[in-house]
């Protein structure tokens, strides 16, 4: 799958690359910026975990998930509570909010979403090309599924994930499955 465009978060020391996974969808490969500087705050995503640091090392994986919202002070303060910090993001045109915990962990192990307001007009999925690229699904497997399922689904993003217990099939975490050009590849 050809990632393009993407760039810097200099208020987090990363850089990314992205992938359009439909209208206002797609993917983000994230990672600390080796040419960034330390931000003030704990990076978002938990990146500054040195199990995740580790986790990392061995191959990319799908670690967290983002969604949109129009009012991500409310829906922020009612998932995450007095943990939440949000915080006001520009590059070029795009201006947006996010919302996340104060010491940069993952809500839920990574299961519940951290939280996006695009500002203005522009969402980035407008000027990506279209490489065909389809998200089907998300699941996601946790020891205790079922909390996590109620968190999402006091959201309203129940029908975007399928939550299991974890098993022997199953192992923590999330995963995508994705439609491409070359047939469904699950990202995990």
């Amino acid at each position: 799958m050809p990632m393009a465009g993407g760039g810097k978060h200099a208020a987090m020391g990363t850089h990314n690359r992205v992938l359009k996974l439909g209208p206002g969808q797609y993917l983000e490969v994230i990672a600390i910026d080796p040419e960034g500087s330390q931000p003030e705050v704990p990076r978002w995503f938990n990146l500054d975990d040195p199990g995740i640091q580790a986790r990392l090392k061995i191959r990319p994986r799908l670690i967290t998930w983002v969604v949109r919202t129009d009012n991500v002070d409310a829906l922020a303060e009612a998932t995450y509570g007095q943990r939440v910090y949000l915080r006001p993001v520009q590059r070029d045109a795009l201006r947006w909010r996010f919302a996340f915990t104060d010491d940069g962990s993952m809500p839920g192990d990574g299961l519940i979403p951290h939280l996006i307001q695009w500002d203005g007009r522009i969402h980035p999925t407008d000027k990506m090309k279209d490489a065909g690229c389809r998200l089907l699904r998300l699941d996601g497997a946790h020891s205790d599924a079922a909390s996590v399922q109620r968190v999402v689904s006091s959201m309203g993003l129940d029908h975007l994930v399928t939550f299991h217990p974890v098993s022997k099939q199953r192992s923590p975490g999330l995963s995508a499955r994705i439609k491409t050009p070359a047939g469904v590849v699950v990202l995990e």
